[in-house]
């Protein structure tokens, strides 16, 4: 058994449009670096970056905790955390860490556990953030690649993105609030009707089958969300404008990515991106808002780099 594992994890976009709590993709824009280190009792937190040091409202402290109770370990373990993916942008920061954490436990104790079963623990410590269980962006980032999450039970089944898939990711600078996923779940209508929910599927159906067929237009041009874009919109500002300009700079598609306020616009090969990343800041300087776009691929999952 190894006595200490480093592993690192991808960032992540979730729902895709219409793939809401079910569609995940990892991609190679940012990185968390996870160190655990075992030791004699308890789990310590080390970190130079300004995220909660308490397990129990930590991401990978949870997981870890939890994994140590499940498995009756009685060792001790030290996180060691760098974080590369910002926190509270919609690009699965805190998945980043739980899956990170997840992959170098299971090496460290050597629990050979499969994949649906990582993505389960991985889960869990998302409760820190999201206060609720969810796995789309935890499984895109242990997994990599393009993943649909089916619950109860839970089963991931994964899918390989097509090579010349490419995103435009635009990070506003805002002040996000705590809890900003609790908060951007708050806002989703309880109630769908009927006619929304047809129209969801039919894209998200496509979604799928564009990534079966390794076909970038009919994905970019299945993103299309009209349940939870549309009440969520008014949390980012600028998002209408933001949307507008990438589309008519040759996006295929473009919707927010996860829980906000970071928008995802799809393209293919490197044609127009960085025209569509500049259109995209041009959209968020019309509110006044500052952002950094990022030109990213699909990802491979979490990876041990050092044991």
């Amino acid at each position: 058994m190894a006595s200490t594992v480093t592993v690192k994890a991808p960032s992540s976009t979730a729902n895709l449009g219409p793939g809401f709590d079910v569609f995940g993709l990892a991609v190679d824009a940012f990185f968390d670096e996870i160190t655990l280190t075992k030791k004699n009792s308890g789990v310590t937190i080390v970190t130079k970056d300004n995220i909660p040091t308490n397990p129990d409202n930590n991401t990978a402290g949870l997981v870890i905790k939890n994994m140590l109770k499940k498995f009756k370990i009685k060792d001790g373990v030290e996180i060691k955390i760098k974080k590369g993916v910002p926190a509270g942008f919609g690009m699965g920061s805190s998945a980043a860490s739980a899956a990170a954490a997840v992959i170098a436990f299971n090496q460290m104790f050597e629990l050979k556990l499969d994949d649906n079963t990582l993505v389960e623990f991985a889960g869990f410590g998302e409760k820190a953030s999201a206060g609720s269980v969810h796995y789309d962006n935890v499984a895109a980032s242990v997994l990599g690649g393009f993943v649909i999450v089916r619950t109860d039970p839970l089963n991931v089944i994964k899918i390989e993105p097509p090579m010349n898939l490419r995103m435009c990711i635009a990070v506003p600078k805002l002040e996000v609030p705590k809890k900003k996923t609790k908060v951007s779940r708050g806002v989703i209508p309880k109630k769908v009707r009927l006619t929304d929910s047809v129209v969801n599927l039919s894209n998200a159906a496509a979604i799928v089958a564009g990534f079966m067929k390794k076909d970038p237009d009919l994905i970019g041009n299945s993103i299309k969300d009209v349940i939870v874009e549309p009440a969520r919109q008014h949390m980012i500002p600028g998002f209408s404008k933001v949307k507008e300009n990438a589309l008519k700079a040759g996006a295929l598609g473009v919707t927010i990515s996860g829980a906000g306020p970071s928008v995802i616009a799809f393209s293919k090969s490197n044609t127009n991106l960085k025209k569509i990343a500049l259109s995209m800041s041009k959209g968020f300087a019309s509110a006044n808002t500052k952002c950094q776009t990022i030109i990213c691929k699909p990802s491979n999952g979490a990876i041990i780099i050092k044991k």
